[in-house]
């Protein structure tokens, strides 16, 4: 598979998927494209030998899985996972507010977002949007205004000209967007206005929502040899489209599984996040009710865990450890953190690493600064939750959290290589 068709496809997932929900219908076409079954787990499931199936959660989280042509209790499953969601601006139940004849729409802030970046954006609007017919059905749909509707404009830096020494934003005040002009007397209505963006005559009352603002730039190769990706989303959507892509390429002879966890960013407690229930469910229902063949199972299993490390910035530096700065474009980042906020152990790294020389891609390591906060993944999570071996790994990325991040264009199609060799791998422990 050549560099130029990853990078293709992936921007063009990218580009399409500016809600979990969406990635999640994304990943869904590309499964059934490929031959998977659609499993709903209020069903009974009959799974059969070399087996393609996949099931949802709340529209946004996935699980796919073949069951191979071997005994997962004596071959274990080849596991990986990543989160469908980012940092956004989610739109409030109650937001229309008219501030000096202009129309804007309250948000909270959904994440650990980087926020100056969302100023002067073109914005749109997508989520889903729950709404009940006329025949008393409830129904639930997904839109996406696509166009540019809003924007959070600056304060010019003649009304203070403190800025660029410190801006702190007050998310409360200062990040309503701006859709319109309206007088006060005028009389708006959101339910209307998401009314006309969804396709279905029987539908008679929108009653809910979960709508995020995003930026409508698309997707672009960036640099003088276009050795650069930019997008909205790159975490942790790469790792998504990544994965599934090795995945549904990989040659299904071996027992394995993808999983994309919604609710990341914000704690990953909840039923489709990795806290929850979804993934330890889903293998049971696979594996079996006993729970001595789970654990024999789990025993010979590995995870990896795949979000988008830091690479090191040229203009901070002094900002990484010495010595464990990775470089975009040098493939896959193994991350390691004493205090587990990574899930990586020195067996997972080791088994890593083999990977990736048989499949000959390039491994670089990341570690933070001792005297820096940590983030974590849902590796942590599910190792706690299930018992299972795991690695945490990423492609090295600039501006993680902002509303546009920056990543290697080469680093994809290396991830791939080495997932596609997991998948296909017949050893996957110590």
């Amino acid at each position: 598979m050549s560099d130029l068709l990853v990078v293709q496809e992936l921007l063009d997932f990218l580009g399409r998927s500016p809600t979990p929900f969406h990635a999640v219908q994304q990943a869904t076409e590309q499964l059934l494209k490929a031959g998977y079954v659609r499993l709903d787990e209020k069903d009974s499931w009959h799974l059969a030998p070399e087996g393609k199936y996949f099931t949802t959660r709340n529209d946004s989280s996935l699980i796919a899985f073949h069951t191979g042509r071997h005994n997962p209790l004596e071959t274990g499953i080849r596991m990986m996972g990543a989160h469908t969601d980012s940092p956004a601006l989610k739109v409030k139940p109650s937001p229309v507010t008219i501030n000096k004849g202009y129309l804007q729409l309250a948000v909270e802030v959904y994440g650990g977002a980087l926020l100056n970046p969302w100023f002067d954006r073109d914005l749109s609007l997508a989520g889903r949007v729950s709404y009940k017919t006329d025949k008393g059905l409830l129904k639930s749909a997904l839109v996406d205004f696509r166009m540019p509707i809003a924007i959070i404009p600056s304060l010019a830096i003649h009304l203070d000209r403190t800025q660029n020494e410190s801006k702190k934003i007050n998310s409360q005040t200062d990040l309503p967007p701006i859709l319109a002009q309206i007088a006060n007397s005028e009389n708006f209505s959101f339910e209307s206005l998401l009314t006309d963006q969804i396709d279905d005559d029987t539908l008679e009352e929108v009653l809910d929502w979960e709508l995020f603002f995003y930026d409508t730039q698309l997707p672009a190769e960036i640099g003088l040899n276009k050795e650069f990706i930019a997008s909205a989303r790159l975490d942790n959507l790469l790792s998504c489209f990544v994965g599934m892509k090795s995945f549904i390429d990989s040659d299904t002879s071996q027992p394995a599984l993808i999983v994309f966890n919604d609710h990341e960013e914000v704690g990953s407690a909840s039923a489709s996040g990795a806290d929850g229930p979804f993934l330890k469910q889903v293998l049971e229902r696979w594996i079996g009710d006993s729970a001595e063949a789970f654990v024999q199972t789990i025993s010979r299993s590995l995870m990896i865990s795949v979000d988008n490390a830091h690479g090191v910035h040229p203009n901070f530096a002094s900002w990484h450890e010495p010595d464990h700065q990775p470089i975009l474009n040098n493939g896959p980042v193994i991350k390691i953190n004493a205090n587990q906020r990574y899930a990586s152990n020195s067996t997972s790294q080791a088994l890593f690493r083999h990977i990736c020389q048989q499949a000959d891609v390039p491994v670089q390591v990341f570690v933070v600064r001792s005297d820096l906060g940590c983030g974590s993944t849902i590796g942590p999570i599910t190792a706690t939750n299930l018992g299972i071996n795991t690695v945490d790994v990423g492609v090295a990325t600039f501006a993680m959290h902002s509303i546009r991040e920056t990543a290697g264009a080469k680093d994809p199609l290396l991830l791939f290589k080495a997932l596609k060799h997991f998948f296909n791998s017949s050893s996957i422990s110590a």
